[in-house]
């Protein structure tokens, strides 16, 4: 995986951006209380200053582009994100169509996107079927799964050595 030539970061929005509540059915705009991952914040502070794209691709069907960017904002992210791509404008869940749906909108080369997320089915192995290079960010064990197309880390600070490794 040749970080030096990635230009646009694709992340997950639910468990890599912001904590997820699966039992919730309302616009995560919505709830109560909403929190950041922990170490996020500093990752795409990173990225940005490296003069990375930053977008957003989440199968979230709840919410469209303006509830996620005002979810976002309340927990001061909404800047660090040039795109978001979802279900309510993509009319995709994340899929092999899905990511060539996301390449094909920004005219991007497979080498110039990465995807970051939290489920290996959905977020590496989907974004590796259309040619995406990607990180699964599994927090919740120590599992390593290592392959030509991705990588894990297990935190953000561990996400945010290796871009710092590759300069961004």
């Amino acid at each position: 995986m040749n970080i030096s030539s990635i230009t646009h970061i694709f992340f997950d929005w639910g468990d890599t951006v912001m904590i997820d509540d699966p039992a919730s059915t309302t616009s995560m705009l919505e709830w109560e209380v909403v929190q950041r991952v922990s170490g996020i914040e500093e990752v795409l502070a990173l990225l940005k200053t490296n003069g990375k794209t930053i977008v957003l691709a989440t199968s979230a069907a709840v919410s469209d582009e303006d509830q996620i960017r005002l979810a976002l904002a309340r927990v001061g992210l909404d800047s660090f994100f040039d795109k978001i791509y979802c279900f309510k404008n993509t009319g995709l869940s994340k899929s092999q169509e899905f990511y060539q749906y996301l390449l094909k909108d920004m005219q991007l080369l497979i080498s110039q996107a990465l995807m970051v997320g939290d489920s290996f089915e959905k977020d590496v192995l989907s974004a590796n079927k259309a040619g995406i290079a990607a990180v699964w960010f599994n927090e919740k064990t120590g599992e390593n799964k290592r392959a030509a197309q991705h990588i894990s880390v297990h935190s953000m600070k561990e996400l945010a050595n290796i871009f710092a490794a590759g300069n961004g």
